[in-house]
């Protein structure tokens, strides 16, 4: 049994360290392209995985997540799009309310209709108050949510969106930009957002260099999540970890 995963967010961001979660995606992968991802992860000292996805198609969930655990200690987190996207071969969920729009369900109603069956599966369940930011072109989850994301250029709007958030017993606040934004979400965002809340923040969608990743982590980002960019190239993964896990202690 892992340590309760959780309390390592938090452990982590009270130290000052920055955490690196690739993105594994069940509709884009294999047994073979698996297989190398966890091996440059291992190597690369990555923390965490997520496995999910705005549209599971495929039926390869419960079998990408039991290869992911049976070659390495990484902890494995679902990133589920719908209550659907569930394996209980996971280590904890992400159980995402979509704080940034006004869609009811995915607020609270899918919640109501997967608790019972989340509950069954034994998963470490973390609140997350997930913030959908506009990335500069529509996404998949904008999409399938039906709400608009953020505006890229209101800070305070963000800034309020994750207080409230964490007011309402949120763990976590998850910013995505979206899978292959156009433009990810600025540092000055991620900032102001970091410098109001306490919870661990989660920074996704558009990073696509380390120097990115780094700068976001320099901004307040405790978790840089990348999946886009390491599906066009796994060797990616080196540098997005060593930049990192190289990012100063944030000063607030």
């Amino acid at each position: 049994m892992l340590n309760n995963i959780y309390q390592s967010l938090t452990d982590r961001k009270q130290q000052g360290k920055k955490s690196f979660a690739v993105l594994i995606d069940p509709d884009k992968v294999n047994d073979e392209l698996v297989h190398q991802l966890i091996e440059l992860s291992v190597t690369a000292r990555v923390d965490y995985f997520l496995v999910g996805g705005s549209l599971v198609v495929s039926n390869y969930l419960d079998r990408c997540v039991q290869l992911i655990k049976s070659l390495c200690n990484i902890p494995v987190i679902l990133f589920p799009g719908s209550p659907s996207q569930v394996s209980k071969y996971a280590d904890a969920l992400l159980y995402l309310s979509l704080i940034s729009g006004r869609n009811a369900e995915l607020l609270i109603g899918q919640h109501v209709v997967s608790a019972a069956f989340v509950k069954q599966s034994g998963l470490q369940v973390m609140s997350t108050g997930y913030m959908v930011i506009d990335g500069g072109a529509p996404t998949t989850v904008s999409y399938i949510s039906n709400a608009a994301p953020l505006p890229a250029d209101k800070n305070e709007i963000a800034m309020c969106t994750a207080m409230a958030g964490e007011m309402l017993g949120m763990k976590l606040i998850y910013m995505d930009a979206g899978s292959g934004a156009l433009k990810p979400i600025t540092e000055l965002m991620i900032q102001k957002v970091a410098e109001c809340i306490q919870v661990p923040l989660i920074v996704g969608g558009g990073i696509i260099t380390a120097e990115k990743a780094y700068l976001n982590c320099k901004a307040g980002a405790d978790i840089i999540v990348v999946g886009n960019a390491i599906e066009k190239d796994p060797y990616l993964i080196k540098e997005m970890a060593a930049a990192i896990h190289s990012a100063p202690v944030k000063s607030i």
